[in-house]
């Protein structure tokens, strides 16, 4: 008797331990599965905001190249074939002749530059490094007259990923935007500090500032902020009434 109770004891005893484990395995796997599933939809979201990203960055480039190309060499070879044309009615036949050709010439390189400068619009670029690629945005910048700007850096080659380093200029010239848009400033400094482990980027203006507690989910503030969760940066803004706006990344290289 004893027997059979101590064998089923043992039995239920085991039986539960069996069950006990296979709801723990179950609970493993379901959770594994989320996070699995979490982790897959992270990498498609950053996927698709890398890709927008690239698209913006291609179309914004080059339209710059392509607007420099047309308004600023086509306009100067249009004024060289026009002075040639006015050359043209104080020469005798002959050498009329001769610049005839030349003016050709020239009003084929014209159209060419006009046709390269629509074709670069729709094309792929070469992608720069961040730094490059800022220097780059700021000369843009500079030709508006609009604002003094100047970036500071230590270094020319950062050392981080080409799609986070992608990420991090679309924040940067999106936060640029916005100072152009809505700050009135007059003067704006882009620092740029690296080390082994963080990159650290501020963007100050001297504009009439906001109120950073009036920013909504569509705002380009917003947009900012996800962009910088996407690539597991730290994101901030202090901004005074009238006296300007801060903002700042940090990014941590050893979480890339």
């Amino acid at each position: 008797m004893e027997e059979n109770k101590l064998v089923i004891i043992f039995t239920v005893t085991l039986l539960i331990i069996v069950l006990t484990m296979i709801f723990v395995y179950v609970i493993f796997i379901r959770k594994k599965t989320t996070l699995l599933i979490e982790q897959k939809e992270k990498d498609l979201h950053f996927e698709k905001e890398l890709a927008t990203s690239q698209v913006e960055m291609k179309e914004q480039t080059l339209n710059y190249i392509g607007q420099e190309l047309h308004d600023d060499l086509g306009q100067k070879l249009s004024v060289v074939r026009l002075r040639q044309n006015q050359l043209l009615t104080k020469l005798n036949n002959g050498e009329k002749e001769e610049l005839n050709e030349l003016n050709e010439l020239l009003g084929e390189c014209i159209q060419d530059v006009r046709n390269l400068s629509k074709t670069l619009i729709t094309e792929q670029i070469i992608h720069f490094g961040l730094v490059e690629s800022i220097e780059r945005e700021i000369q843009r910048i500079k030709k508006l007259k609009l604002l003094k700007i100047e970036f500071i850096t230590e270094k020319h080659d950062v050392d981080i990923t080409p799609k986070h380093g992608l990420i991090l200029f679309r924040i940067i010239q999106e936060s640029i935007n916005n100072i152009l848009k809505h700050s009135r400033a007059k003067n704006v400094s882009i620092q740029l500090k690296d080390d082994h482990e963080i990159l650290e980027i501020t963007i100050s203006d001297n504009g009439k500032g906001f109120n950073t507690k009036e920013m909504n989910d569509g705002s380009g503030l917003k947009n900012m902020e996800l962009r910088a969760k996407l690539i597991h940066a730290e994101f901030s803004i202090r901004s005074i009434l009238e006296e300007g706006t801060k903002t700042s990344i940090i990014y941590h290289k050893n979480l890339s």
